[in-house]
């Protein structure tokens, strides 16, 4: 099993999550956004994000105004809608009680204890 393909499918589970945290606190072009997820360790392309921001536009959890731009064609700024409020709330208290019940099901892992076994991750 792939180890690198489980970390992707867990980063992609939060992403909307995340975008909407980050947008919360300002409103946001798509470069700030993917240099705020990649300060985060979350690396993120534009062929990633613009499906996310138009499925969080059309489910008015954001909304955007256009403005122009001294060096190009005008851009798009996301803001966060009440209803996307609403949702990054219930959003945050899912993931609250999810990192609870993770952590206390892994409170006693350590990987360096664990007995000797086949898996080797990078194969």
């Amino acid at each position: 099993m792939n180890t690198e393909n489980t970390k992707a499918q867990m980063r992609k589970g939060i992403l909307e999550f995340c975008i909407l945290s980050l947008i919360d606190k300002r409103e946001m072009y798509v470069s700030d956004l993917i240099d705020e997820l990649k300060n985060g360790k979350l690396d993120v392309v534009e062929g990633t994000l613009y499906p996310l921001l138009t499925r969080l536009k059309n489910g008015e959890f954001l909304s955007y105004r256009w403005e122009e731009s001294t060096g190009g064609p005008p851009r798009k700024y996301y803001q966060i809608t009440e209803k996307g409020k609403l949702f990054l709330a219930e959003l945050l208290n899912t993931w609250k009680d999810l990192t609870d019940s993770v952590n206390q099901i892994t409170k006693n892992n350590n990987p360096t204890n664990a007995p000797e076994s086949s898996f080797h991750p990078n194969t």
